[in-house]
């Protein structure tokens, strides 16, 4: 039975996570604009090396293994509209026509 190792603080909204065997590095992106990075110390133990601020939305993660650059996607957002009973926590939306690709390398 798997149960939680370890829980560590993260900007809101994950989406991707990915792992680098080769370096024994962990990525998380998140919806708030940021990239968490962490150390697989031990496989019950991670430390939070670093976080990269990105860009608002930029959550959808790739990973090229050969380059090792890791590739997300936004778009510039309108502002979250007023809540209601129905929608608490509204979203951001997207303003069409403005998608781009962002390339984060070390």
């Amino acid at each position: 039975m798997a149960g939680v190792l370890q829980s560590l603080p993260i900007s809101a909204g994950v989406d991707a996570n990915i792992f680098e065997p080769e370096t024994q590095l962990l990525y998380v992106s998140t919806r708030e604009g940021k990239i968490h990075i962490f150390h697989e110390d031990s496989p019950n133990k991670l430390t939070e090396i670093e976080t990269v601020t990105t860009e608002y939305g930029a959550k959808t993660m790739g990973f090229d293994q050969k380059t090792h650059n890791l590739f997300l996607t936004t778009a510039d957002f309108g502002p979250a509209p007023a809540a209601t009973k129905e929608q608490p926590h509204p979203q951001r939306k997207a303003i069409p026509g403005t998608f781009r690709v962002l390339i984060y390398g070390r």
